[in-house]
This record gives C-alpha cells, sequence and structure tokens, in this order.
C-alpha cells in the first residue's frame, strides 16, 4: 500500500489542519459518486481514506512514523536483533572461541525465534479495512439518523449518523471490516458520508443560512411569519421598514455538535408579484417619496 504522506500529498512534517485540509480537496474530486464507474478513482479513494485514518489520528501517525505500524494499519513484527541473542548463556564469554565460529552459537535458538514468532503472526492476522460510501440528506446530517447500508457482497450494516456529521466525514465501524486470520481481529469499515444538497437551507460552520423571499408590505409594515428551520418551522418578526439583504438571527437554530449549536441567519428577499398587479402598479404611480430619498446617493458623484 501507498505511503499516506503520499497518497495525500503532503510532507511528513504536516500539521493536522494540512492533513484535513489536502484530504478535503482530494476527496472532492477522487469521491465514486463524482467519478462513476471510474474504478481507478474508486481505488484512489479508498487509498486516500485509508491514509486519512492514519494521519489524522495523533496516535496511529505516530506509531507509522516509528514503523510499528503499516500503510494499512496493520502491526509489523518486530525485528529480532543478533545483541538480543548473543549474550545469552555466559555473558561476553559467548564471544570468546578461538575456532572462529563462536558468533553462530545458538544460532538455531534465533531462527527458531523468528520463525516462530512469524508463524504467530501469520495466524493473528488482522483483517483488512473495507471501504463504503454513503449518501445522507441535509437535515439527517444536521439533526442525526439512523441509517442502514446494504452491502456489495451481501448483508448489511446499521449506522448511527452523529448530529452535525459534514461532507465527507469518514465514520468507523471497529471490527465491521474484513475478518482476521486465524485468532486475528476483524478489520473495520470505513464509511465516507456524502451530504446531499437542500432546497434552501446551506450550511456555513455550525451555522445555516436561509434566503427567505417577503412581499413588499411584509416588508414595509413588518409581519409575523413562520420560518422554516432545520428543526421545524418557527414564528419569526420581520420589523417594519425591512431592506432586501436584511439578516435576521435566530438563536440555537443552527447546527449542534454537543458543545454548544449554531444559529440560523435569515437574509430577507423583497420580492414583487410575477404578475401584473394594477392597484399595486397605480399606487405607486401616484407615490411620491420623499426629496431625501435616492437609494443609489452613495454610488454616484
Amino acid at each position: 500500500m501507498t505511503d499516506p504522506y503520499e497518497t495525500l500529498g503532503v510532507a511528513r512534517t504536516a500539521s493536522s489542519d494540512d492533513i484535513r485540509k489536502a484530504y478535503r480537496k482530494l476527496a472532492k474530486t477522487l469521491h465514486p459518486d463524482l467519478n462513476p464507474g471510474n474504478i481507478q478513482a474508486e481505488e484512489r479513494f479508498k487509498n486516500l481514506s485509508a491514509a486519512n485514518e492514519i494521519l489524522s489520528d495523533p496516535e496511529k501517525r505516530k506509531r507509522f512514523d516509528s514503523g510499528e505500524i503499516d500503510a494499512s494499519g496493520t502491526e509489523r513484527p518486530r525485528q529480532p536483533y543478533y545483541k538480543n541473542y548473543a549474550s545469552k548463556g555466559g555473558g561476553a564469554q559467548a564471544y570468546e572461541n578461538t575456532s572462529g565460529f563462536s558468533d553462530f552459537a545458538g544460532a538455531d535458538d534465533i531462527f527458531a525465534d523468528m520463525f516462530g514468532r512469524h508463524g504467530r503472526q501469520s495466524r493473528r492476522m488482522r483483517g483488512h479495512d473495507l471501504n463504503y460510501t454513503l449518501a445522507i440528506d441535509f437535515l439527517d446530517a444536521v439533526n442525526g439518523a439512523k441509517k442502514r447500508i446494504s452491502l456489495p457482497e451481501g448483508g448489511s450494516l446499521d449506522l448511527t449518523i452523529p448530529a452535525g456529521i459534514e461532507d465527507h466525514q469518514v465514520l468507523r465501524l471497529r471490527g465491521k471490516g474484513g475478518p482476521g486470520s486465524g485468532q486475528g481481529e476483524a478489520g473495520d469499515a470505513l464509511v465516507s458520508i456524502t451530504v446531499n444538497p437542500h432546497p434552501f437551507f446551506i450550511r456555513k460552520g455550525d451555522d445555516i443560512h436561509l434566503d427567505l423571499p417577503v412581499t413588499i408590505v411584509e416588508a414595509s409594515l413588518g409581519a409575523r411569519l413562520k420560518v422554516p428551520t432545520a428543526s421545524g418551522a418557527v414564528m419569526v418578526t420581520v420589523p417594519k421598514g425591512s431592506n432586501t439583504g436584511s439578516v435576521l438571527r435566530l438563536k440555537g437554530k443552527g447546527v449542534d455538535h454537543g458543545k454548544g449549536r449554531g444559529d440560523q441567519l435569515v437574509t430577507l428577499r423583497v420580492m414583487l408579484p410575477t404578475k401584473p398587479d394594477p392597484a399595486l402598479e397605480e399606487f405607486l404611480a401616484d407615490w411620491t417619496p420623499a426629496s431625501d430619498y435616492d437609494p443609489r446617493k452613495d454610488m454616484l458623484p
């Protein structure tokens, strides 16, 4: 398997933020949903997810850098060294032999230990991690949900979507991957989440943005309106004299990450009737604005 640093295209000194940015940038171009039928892109995305799994976890990254695990997260067998055995049974005297072959004393023990350990490693080989993708609705990402994934090889996985999950975030299901060899533990299932766009909600960090159309009467005279949020509709007061671009902040109606909740920002858009309205046209034809009223006065010399 490719070196995870090479897969993500980052230096070994890269910060956690650099690794996260590199993963998101590549995931947006390699995601299977954006490359249907492209086996190469699918394989690269699997490698990308595996690399991110290693480098985004500080403990795993440390163990990989020190050679304790390989790029797939599998334990590397510890290598025996001659110095571990040379002093067995006599300390320095084990070297003092005029035959010239004293360095091979105990070699049978060394090889027996090496091959015995290799055999035990083989019997306890950890299973491979398996990669999946799951597309979810915007509201399920904000509020959390329970999902079931149908697996290509048959069977299914039950998945808990945590509230506030982000696009391209990867969920790990421990022990739900490939089976291990012998007494080795099973691998994990890695599920990459794709959040489908919403017709009118847009997420920015922990805040949710919404453009709200209002009539000229509601904007001019003020109104009490029912406004949709991710957790259900609420009543909102539109202040008298509001304009297009006026923003109303709904506290605590954004995304919840368990450490406080974001807000919903409602931007008003004043909309004229789509069909001709003779009464409105007649009123506006007779309306004379105040002499100091000029909506473009700051734009012109």
